[in-house]
């Protein structure tokens, strides 16, 4: 009988195949499907393992000759785009919704109060049924009208298998199990992570020597080759200690590519207007707090003056709803829709923001009506976030006839501060690969998020042909 079925199904389905054939139905091509799919789904992988090193750049401004150019002076502020105190947050044990709750609720994507989902199902637009949105992107201004969306740290777990899985992709079933909480953030979700300045750290291994600060620092060596060969040449240097366990501490002091912590205890309050030397190996302090407590502390911070406000810290474990509309009241309030005087990043970028205030060197060359600033800056192995604020004192915008730049300054703007001139500057060796990466899945899926998305890398490219072209693009 078994036999007999199968002769049957074997001649139904050459008896179909041949009506298709000799008919007008088209047998779908399905290698050609799932190429599109993977084009419609993939993300760009930044490489790390290229990116700029010491830094050597020129800026040149031709002035109207109105100014005594003998009197310009430089500096790199406490904070990047002349903000006045630091809001930072790490989310522990790599969660999934620090992808489709906090990331998604700062770069306007849909959210979802009780469903999850990937990068692939943002892109192929195969989402939960209850999703809404902010309707806009959290974050501040660059001082100079250009928008800077907030970040934060996610830490991760790479000794995990879980971290490799797979997105379901089911456009317009009614089978709702594939927005279920995975067991963490994947790597894909990762990765378009970090092309918004996400940073990454260490957090637990999966060892049960958790006790053993010689097991720890092995662990520490297992794990950093996994990052480094799913992030195309990044390299964790942050860790966020898991658990109160300081024995990650003692084995993250002897694990070199670390360079600051972040704990509960036993750690330094970070001032940075105080701050005049770099960091490294510096235990920062954090909290863990509801939202209702982050405002009424923030409330408490903002009552100071700006020289004798602390860096806040917060920790976070799961996202929910809570923490996305703590972000929104930020933005509302402190952030580019409020006061705008509010830096929101991550442990990472401002380590490394302040080791280039402190290390970096701006000399001046003055020639006529010519100002050349020379740039020096020294920078820490593996660094992923080449960008300053630079202060001008002594001219304003409107003194300036041209300003141009090296070519290894790949996104620059600047604008009027207090009594000078404000000059953004960023290094990135691939941003305009990054932004053209994104003007591209605008092209593909011309929805108001990929354009959102687009048009502010394209924003972030110093004045160009290529800025030109890319914006032509999105026209």
């Amino acid at each position: 009988m078994v036999r007999h079925f199968r002769t049957v199904l074997v001649f139904v389905y050459i008896l179909l195949l041949a009506i298709m054939v000799n008919s007008c139905v088209k047998i779908p091509d399905m290698d050609k499907i799932r190429r599109e799919i993977e084009e419609t789904i993939s993300v760009y992988k930044y490489p790390y393992k290229d990116e700029a090193k010491d830094i050597v750049a020129e800026i040149i401004i031709q002035t109207d000759g109105s100014i005594n150019a003998n009197l310009i002076e430089t500096e790199i502020p406490p904070l990047k785009f002349n903000k006045s105190w630091l809001f930072m947050l790490t989310q522990d044990d790599c969660k999934h919704d620090a992808f489709s709750s906090m990331w998604a609720s700062i770069n306007g994507k849909p959210l979802s109060p009780k469903h999850y989902y990937d990068i692939a199902h943002l892109l192929i637009g195969d989402l939960p049924p209850d999703i809404f949105s902010f309707g806009k992107t959290l974050g501040s201004t660059d001082g100079t009208g250009n928008v800077v969306r907030f970040s934060f740290t996610t830490t991760v777990s790479p000794q995990w298998q879980w971290m490799d899985a797979k997105s379901i992709i089911k456009k317009n079933s009614t089978n709702l199990s594939r927005f279920k909480m995975k067991s963490g953030l994947t790597w894909n979700n990762l990765v378009e992570m970090l092309n918004f300045g996400t940073s990454i750290a260490f957090h637990d291994f999966n060892t049960k020597a958790v006790d053993n600060p010689d097991s720890i620092l092995c662990h520490f060596n297992i794990a950093q080759n996994i990052i480094n060969d799913k992030l195309s040449g990044r390299v964790c240097k942050v860790l966020a200690e898991p658990n109160g366990n300081k024995n990650y501490i003692y084995a993250a002091n002897n694990y070199t590519p670390i360079c600051i912590m972040t704990a509960q205890s036993e750690v330094e309050t970070l001032y940075p207007y105080k701050i005049s030397s770099a960091l490294n190996k510096n235990i920062i302090g954090r909290g863990f707090y509801t939202p209702a407590q982050v405002q009424n502390e923030v409330i408490k911070i903002l009552a100071l003056p700006k020289e004798d406000r602390p860096a806040f810290h917060v920790g976070v474990h799961g996202a929910g709803m809570d923490w996305p509309n703590l972000l929104l009241w930020l933005n509302d309030t402190y952030g580019k829709d409020g006061a705008d005087d509010v830096w929101m990043t991550s442990l990472e970028e401002y380590f490394e923001y302040n080791n280039y205030r402190a290390r970096g060197t701006i000399d001046k060359v003055i020639t006529g009506n010519t100002i050349r600033l020379q740039i020096n800056l020294p920078m820490e192995p593996n660094s992923y976030y080449p960008s300053i604020t630079l202060n001008v004192k002594g001219i304003t915008k409107e003194n300036i006839t041209s300003l141009t730049s090296s070519a290894t300054i790949t996104g620059l703007s600047y604008g009027n501060y207090d009594a000078g001139l404000m000059i953004n500057i960023d290094f990135r060796k691939f941003l305009s690969q990054l932004a053209t990466h994104y003007v591209e899945r605008y092209e593909k899926n011309k929805n108001s998020h990929n354009l959102s998305d687009a048009r502010y890398f394209v924003a972030q490219l110093k004045e160009s042909e290529v800025k030109k072209a890319l914006q032509n693009r999105l026209k």
